[in-house]
C-alpha cells in the first residue's frame, strides 16, 4: 500500500468510525427515556440526587461504575438492602459496624428525614434505570466481596468447610444453593456463606447449629419447632423472631424482605430450606 493509498484507507476507516459513533449516539438518545424510566422522576427523585451532591456521596461512592472506587457502588443498592435497611443506616451507620473490627469509615451525616426519603427514593429509581448489566463487578462490602456477575452460574460464589457439599443434580440443596445467589433480592447481596464474614445480614455458616440454639431460647418469639421449621420462618415471615441488635431490624421490623413468601414458590422455599439446613 503505497502512501496514497493508505491516506485514502486512513480519512474513509476515520469517516465510517465517525458516522458510527453519531449513529449510536443518536439511537442512544431516543432510548434514554425508556432505558431510565423518565415517567418515574417526580420532584422527590429529583430532590434526592440534590442529597446527593449536597452531601459529596460520589466523593466515595459510583452510580452506574462512575464517582470514587473508595466505597461500594450504589446502583442496585435499594434493591439489594430495601428502605428499612437503608433509612436505619443513614440514620446512624455506626449501628451496623463494630468500630473497632470493621473500622467503620462511613460518617453521621446528620440527614434530616425529607433527606432519607427523598435519597431513598433516589437510589431506587437509580436501582430501575435498565444499564444492561453494567457495571459488571463486584459489589464490595464489609468483609468480603458479592461477585455479582457470577449470579445465575453453577458455581459457588464462596467455599467455606463449613458449607455441606450437595450434588450438582436435581437435589434439592444443590437446587437451593442455585436460588440462594439467584433469587430477587439475592441472598448473597445481604449473606455471606464465609464463617466470621457479617455483610448486611448474619452469615449463614453455622446457620443450623444456630437455629437449633434460637428455637431452645427462651426468648425465641417465633412458632417453629424445628432447624427447618425456623429457616423457613426466617425466608417467609422474617419479622417473626428478631434477631437482637440493631443491625438486622428496626422499630421491630426485620430488613429482610417480606417478599419471599410470594416470590418464590413452596417448592423452592424447600429447597432453599434444604440447603440452608446443611450449614452446620
Amino acid at each position: 500500500m503505497n502512501k496514497r493509498q493508505s491516506r485514502i484507507f486512513a480519512i474513509v476507516a476515520t469517516g465510517i468510525a465517525a458516522v458510527a459513533f453519531v449513529g449510536l449516539t443518536l439511537h442512544s438518545h431516543t432510548r434514554f427515556d425508556e432505558l431510565t424510566n423518565a415517567q418515574d422522576i417526580t420532584p422527590e427523585v429529583t430532590a434526592g440526587k440534590d442529597v446527593w451532591h449536597k452531601y459529596n456521596c460520589i466523593n466515595c461512592h459510583t452510580l452506574f461504575g462512575e464517582g470514587a472506587y473508595y466505597a461500594p457502588d450504589l446502583t442496585k443498592i435499594a434493591q439489594h438492602r430495601g428502605e428499612a435497611y437503608l433509612k436505619a443506616y443513614m440514620r446512624d451507620p455506626s449501628k451496623f459496624y463494630d468500630e473497632q473490627r470493621h473500622r467503620r469509615l462511613m460518617p453521621t451525616q446528620n440527614l434530616s428525614e425529607v433527606e432519607i426519603d427523598n435519597l431513598i427514593t433516589f437510589l431506587d429509581w437509580v436501582s430501575k434505570v435498565d444499564n444492561q448489566g453494567w457495571p459488571p463487578r463486584p459489589i464490595m462490602v464489609t468483609g468480603g466481596a458479592v461477585n455479582v456477575a457470577a449470579q445465575g452460574t453453577d458455581k459457588a460464589l464462596t467455599q467455606s468447610q463449613d458449607v455441606r457439599p450437595v450434588s450438582p443434580d436435581n437435589d434439592p440443596r444443590a437446587l437451593g444453593e442455585h436460588l440462594f445467589r439467584s433469587a430477587t433480592p439475592v441472598c448473597t447481596a445481604c449473606h455471606s456463606l464465609q464463617p466470621g464474614v457479617q455483610l448486611a445480614g448474619p452469615s449463614m455458616a453455622g446457620m443450623a447449629q444456630r437455629a437449633a440454639t434460637t428455637i431452645a431460647s427462651p426468648d425465641y418469639a417465633g412458632t417453629a419447632t424445628d432447624v427447618e421449621g425456623y429457616i423457613r420462618e426466617s425466608i417467609v415471615a422474617p419479622s417473626a423472631h428478631l434477631v437482637p441488635g440493631d443491625m438486622f431490624s428496626a422499630a421491630g421490623v426485620s430488613f429482610m424482605p417480606n417478599t419471599y413468601a410470594e416470590a418464590l414458590t413452596e417448592e423452592q422455599v424447600d429447597q432453599l430450606v434444604a440447603f440452608l439446613a446443611t450449614m452446620k
